[in-house]
């Protein structure tokens, strides 16, 4: 009996202890810090990409070099949508931190339709280049570019279907403390593919058209 007594605030020794566990267990940065180890362990999966890219990025086999693949007018289409989606995350931050759930949706809805943008225009280029007869199997070359630059894609393939999936829980619960950490989650996620595809596009896609 003594246990369901109720004290001060309404609540009973029970709700006070089950409170207690609960912020024992799951620590107030507790989520981010582990979201910010796995951005490192993904940080190491596109080093060792981009370091197999170095080696083999000259060995053509005698077949085409990026220079003769590259589309830089396309890339750099694909690369504005990219980092206009970035933008408009920041805007989606925003707004969740003044706890707009339309204005924050809104902004999430504008990022993911960038997302789509630039997946469409990675996958017209995959498929153009293997129409080609430049598929990942012609070369070192292409063997390190697809498996660098479709890595990212997928990266980015899963961060538009996670994105979706909390604009359904925002939608259904609203912006709560636990979507908002979420919604920290994805933006250093979603910020992330930004920082590595400039580096993609620096060092594959710009230095792949010199001599």
């Amino acid at each position: 009996m003594a246990n369901n007594a109720t004290i001060p605030g309404g609540l009973t020794a029970d709700e006070v202890t089950a409170r207690y566990l609960v912020r024992e267990h799951h620590p107030e940065h507790g989520t981010l810090l582990g979201f910010w180890i796995y951005l490192m362990s993904d940080c190491l999966i596109f080093a060792s990409l981009f370091a197999t890219y170095a080696v083999l990025g000259r060995n053509y086999a005698g077949g085409p070099t990026g220079a003769e693949l590259f589309d830089l007018t396309l890339i750099a289409i694909n690369t504005g949508f990219l980092l206009l989606s970035s933008i408009t995350f920041g805007f989606a931050m925003i707004a969740a931190q003044a706890k707009k759930l339309k204005a924050t949706l809104l902004w999430m809805g504008v990022t993911g339709l960038l997302g789509a943008a630039f997946l469409s225009l990675e996958l017209y280029e995959f498929y153009h280049l293997i129409h080609q007869g430049a598929g990942p199997q012609r070369s070192g070359f292409l063997t390190a570019f697809f498996a660098l630059v479709g890595t990212h894609g997928l990266h980015v393939f899963f961060g538009a279907i996670w994105l979706v999936t909390l604009m359904v829980q925002l939608k259904k619960h609203g912006l709560t403390m636990e979507n908002f950490r979420r919604l920290q989650c994805l933006s250093l996620f979603w910020h992330f593919l930004d920082v590595v595809w400039i580096g993609v596009f620096t060092f594959v896609y710009l230095m792949g058209v010199l001599p």
